[in-house]
């Protein structure tokens, strides 16, 4: 028993290292949006867009996965470990020389494809070997994809003065190493439950479960704000400085305000196992709201430093929620259709963030 419990705690920093290695294929595009907008004389609505392109490829991705029951049949780390390769390899293509808008709308929808292999499935792992500290092993594993999310932001502050391409290099080799990590370390958990053959129907089924639709529910109004916030964290720090005649580095708050995120996803697990899963994620998701509701006037705040304080707050506030609704929507189905449950929750949570991405963008 001791052996079991000391296997599974290596575990987890194994799945939490790879989930944040294979997150930053997800804004890699958004990291080097400024460079790519000059080399191909794109529009300056193009952030939109290739924002767009990811979350419709990751889209259709966890649709195909539910419909047939892909992560239920198979085994989550092969799947993990296929969609970190391939997700990295079309992250790469981003760095064609001949590309244009069209291509590079492909490459982030290819991205966005398999990184509905990567993401939900890495909760998949988490609920198969945590039952008991699910809340507080997804606050980790969550924390860990915001990071890896706002990582680009990061390499291209630090790397400026160096090519653009190799931000996308560092974010493909960090995915297949998160793959690796994965296939090579990582068995199916001791509370996996296998589905034995194909239900196309479990990706609607699930919805008669009353406490199923209520977490369901409360993850797309979290959605609605999540990545809208998180695409334009850059433009309003750059409308801020041209309003205020400022200096504030775009890339390097921009991946502090999103990666303190990481933080609110481990404090607000910490506080679930405490409190309750329900209770948190309600907190998280009104303060986030009203972080929300009174954003139009950050634009007339004079102080950079209370700029960056409001925005670190949001940020910490605005993804503290994520984990404790995959923890509600995973803890409210049967075992066999764990993996589709949390892969349609988040294939429709993830529509809804076109339209608010594309509204604002508008």
């Amino acid at each position: 028993m001791q052996e079991g419990m000391k296997a599974r705690k290596s575990i987890l920093p194994l799945i939490v290292i790879a989930q944040f290695f294979c997150g930053s294929l997800w804004f890699a595009g958004n990291g080097v949006i400024d460079q790519l907008i000059s080399e191909f004389e794109l529009s300056s609505n193009a952030i939109g867009h290739m924002t767009s392109g990811v979350q419709f490829g990751f889209i259709i991705g966890t649709l195909t996965f539910a419909i047939f029951t892909i992560v239920d049949r198979f085994s989550p780390s092969t799947v993990f470990f296929i969609c970190a390769l391939c997700g990295a390899l079309a992250n790469v293509g981003l760095t064609w020389d001949d590309g244009n808008f069209s291509t590079m709308l492909l490459s982030r929808f290819m991205t966005g494809f398999f990184l509905a292999g990567i993401y939900p499935v890495g909760m998949k792992i988490a609920t198969d070997y945590f039952k008991h500290t699910l809340g507080k092993s997804l606050g980790f594993l969550v924390g860990a994809l915001v990071l890896g999310t706002a990582l680009p932001h990061l390499f291209q502050g630090l790397l400026s003065s160096i090519s653009w391409k190799v931000v996308l290099y560092a974010t493909s080799f960090l995915s297949v190493f998160g793959g690796f990590l994965i296939y090579l370390f990582v068995p199916n958990g001791p509370f996996r439950s296998p589905s034995q053959k194909l239900n196309l129907s479990a990706c609607y089924t699930v919805f008669k479960n009353k406490n199923y639709r209520a977490a369901a529910f409360g993850y797309f109004g979290h959605m609605w704000e999540l990545y809208a916030f998180w695409t334009f964290v850059p433009l309003i720090i750059f409308r801020y400085n041209s309003d205020h005649d400022g200096s504030l580095s775009i890339s390097i708050y921009s991946f502090l305000i999103i990666g303190i995120g990481s933080l609110g996803c481990v404090l607000s697990g910490a506080f679930a196992q405490k409190y309750g899963a329900k209770k948190i994620a309600i907190l998280a998701l009104a303060l986030s709201g009203m972080c929300c509701i009174l954003s139009p006037l950050l634009f007339y705040v004079s102080s950079p430093l209370l700029l960056i304080c409001i925005m670190l707050l949001w940020g910490f506030f605005v993804v503290a929620d994520s984990p404790l609704f995959s923890t509600l929507v995973a803890n409210s189905v049967k075992p066999n259709v764990r993996g589709t449950a949390l892969i349609i929750v988040t294939c429709i949570g993830f529509s809804v963030t076109i339209v608010s991405i594309e509204l604002l963008s508008y």
